[in-house]
Order: C-alpha cells, then structure tokens, then sequence
C-alpha cells in the first residue's frame, strides 16, 4: 500500500521561550502526591524530567500535534520515553527548555491502521547553557482519515 508523506516536521523547534523552575513547594507536593519524601538536598523527584520539559517547551500538546497536522482530539498515544541525566534537578532553579521534532514516519500498523510515530528530543540547561538533561519522547498520531 503507498502511503502519503507525513508531514514535513522534521526540525521543527520546540525550545520555550522562559525559564522553567521546580519551586520547592510543588516538589514537595508532588512527592506527597507519591507517597515519596522529598529529598533534604534540594534536588527535585526525578519525574520532573518530563514535567519540565513538557510544560516549558515552546508548544502545548495541541500546538504540537497541530504542527504535524494531527488533530489532539483524535489522541496522541505515548509511544515512549527516555531520558538520560547529566545532573540532578534541583529546585528553585531556572532552566532552559530547547529541543525540535526529530523524526516522523508513517507506517502501516495492524491494530491502529495508519499511524504516524513522531519523535522529538528536547534538553534542559541551566540559563549558561550547561546540559542538566535531554529526553527523546515518541508519539503515535492515528491517522484514521488515512485508513
């Protein structure tokens, strides 16, 4: 079956325009929410690798899935994520968000029909420009007019 190009994403950039900081109050809520202690150093939990990322890049969930063509409503499925750390989080501290879409392909799958699996990469600093962590996050986009 030939299928249609995916969207032409690739190198669309996702960098956010303002810091993003983990203040201590809403790590601690978070750990409460998990039934986790909070650490005493001042690093944040862990999950906020996908928190942070995800709320300072420059595009909402809609804004991205737009950008692929690809209506929210219909549902963008987590394909996956990975993360590798450079340093911990910490609270109260600025970070940049930068990153971009670095992959779309369209593919023919048994269960969903066709589908399109996006990934984007996306890294956190410190305001110097020091790496803290990079994330690469995968999405499968249902394309069901395509069906």
């Amino acid at each position: 079956m030939d299928l249609p190009a995916p969207p032409d994403v690739v190198g669309t950039s996702l960098s956010g325009s303002e810091p993003y900081i983990i203040s201590a109050e809403e790590n601690r809520a978070l750990c409460k929410s998990i039934n986790a202690e909070p650490a005493t150093d001042g690093s944040a939990h862990p999950v906020y690798y996908y928190i942070a990322t995800q709320v300072g890049m420059g595009q909402t969930v809609a804004g991205l899935c737009e950008v692929c063509d690809f209506d929210v409503e219909v549902g963008p499925m987590m394909a996956g994520s990975k993360v590798t750390f450079s340093s911990p989080l910490m609270t109260d501290q600025p970070y940049r968000v930068e990153g971009e879409i670095t992959s779309i392909v369209r593919k023919q799958s048994r269960k969903l029909g066709v589908m399109d699996l996006m990934s984007y990469e996306l890294r956190l600093t410190l305001p110097d420009g020091t790496p803290v962590l990079t994330t690469v996050n995968s999405w499968v986009l249902p394309r069901r007019e395509l069906a």
